[in-house]
């Protein structure tokens, strides 16, 4: 049996978004820039998307930017916000996708901004009651807090902390990479200037994202080159990308309550079976509660282990595809960031589980099989 169970890394494409892209990557090949038929057909396409898109995430299609992926929409609406609106200070926490934190380290080391990090306890939960005192105290400030975190699934009140923002009248962005496509996201409805969204994350092509930036939120361009985007991004755009990235979307929000009730379902299953198959096993973070998590991520503190990378390589040798963290940190030595900030049992080691809509319960029956066999050895 082959197990995929590297969701949150990036997740197989749905059939149906590569067959609705193969006729864009056949035949539509016009330059959307271009002004002859074929250029505005796909010009066209591009703007029929933005609109989906924009309806699906209740805003205006001019707050949805295209980018490469969330990567560069995080570091488009940061860098440029932070320069351009003179902040002195960015308040996040130690618990930020590298696309973040790499963001805060650069502004701290070319620019001098001011960076200060929310406390969060031993299970990587937000100290809501010390960000507001952190904004009474940087009044010149942006915060950027991310929705859900992509290694132990922790999930953040982002409209409680939206709130708490439009009091201090604080500049709000959040990474909300792992939650497009699997959380309903109405952004009519929170008071947020800036989320992120890529395609590879629900089941669409790698390569293509968004921004959403709101409207009283004005920025300059991130690329320079071209007038692609409203003057906002240069260079071509990926069309194909877009279509399928659109298709990825409305699919994933159509069936979302589907989705999220089977997945959620096989994150218990697979609690229950570690839990009675394996004597001291723990769960990092919030992960192994359902109300307060991503349904997609269960981080396993698995005991008597203490070589992590021989224990991934032994699962991979059983065909079962699982991870250490963040795919972004893969092969660094210097281990996972999240994993340091929270509470960590001697003599584990952490693994991170993560599921989409295609996996199944004899799945995870294979790879509790496969832990309890490794663990023998």
């Amino acid at each position: 049996m082959n197990v995929y169970f590297d969701n949150a890394a990036t997740t197989p494409m749905d059939k149906t978004v590569l067959e609705k892209m193969l006729p864009y990557l056949e035949n539509g090949f016009g330059n959307p820039s271009s002004i002859h038929k074929k250029g505005r057909e796909i010009k066209s396409v591009i703007e029929k998307c933005r609109s989906k898109i924009a309806s699906l995430l209740s805003c205006e299609p001019g707050e949805i930017f295209f980018t490469s992926g969330g990567t560069e929409a995080d570091n488009m609406f940061i860098l440029n916000t932070a320069i351009e609106k003179k902040l002195d200070t960015i308040i996040t926490s130690k618990l930020e996708h590298h696309a973040v934190l790499h963001c805060c380290e650069y502004l701290e080391r070319s620019y001098k901004k001011n960076i200060k990090f929310v406390d969060s306890d031993d299970k990587g939960v937000i100290d809501l009651d010390h960000l507001e005192s952190l904004m009474k105290t940087s009044p010149n400030s942006l915060v950027t807090i991310m929705h859900g975190n992509n290694e132990i699934g922790n999930l953040n009140d982002i409209k409680k902390i939206s709130r708490i923002c439009e009091q201090y009248e604080t500049i709000f962005h959040s990474d909300t990479v792992q939650t497009v496509g699997h959380y309903n996201l109405n952004l009519n409805d929170l008071n947020i200037h800036g989320i992120v969204g890529s395609a590879h994350k629900f089941h669409g092509p790698k390569g293509v994202g968004f921004l959403y930036l709101n409207n009283k939120h004005k920025i300059s361009p991130f690329i320079h080159g071209g007038a692609q985007e409203r003057n906002m991004r240069g260079g071509t755009e990926n069309v194909y990308g877009i279509v399928g990235l659109t298709e990825a979307l409305e699919l994933s929000i159509t069936n979302m309550a589907d989705h999220a009730k089977k997945v959620s379902n096989l994150k218990k299953y697979m609690i229950e079976k570690l839990t009675h198959a394996v004597d001291g096993i723990k769960f990092n973070g919030q992960s192994s509660d359902l109300n307060n998590s991503l349904y997609t991520v269960l981080n396993v503190s698995i005991p008597n282990m203490n070589d992590q990378q021989m224990f991934l390589f032994n699962l991979d040798i059983n065909n079962i595809a699982a991870s250490a963290g963040s795919a972004c940190t893969s092969g660094s030595e210097v281990g996972s960031h999240v994993l340091a900030q929270i509470k960590k049992n001697k003599g584990h080691v952490s693994v991170r589980f993560s599921f989409s809509k295609m996996n199944s319960k004899e799945e995870v029956d294979y790879t509790v099989d496969k832990v309890c066999e490794i663990l023998k050895i």
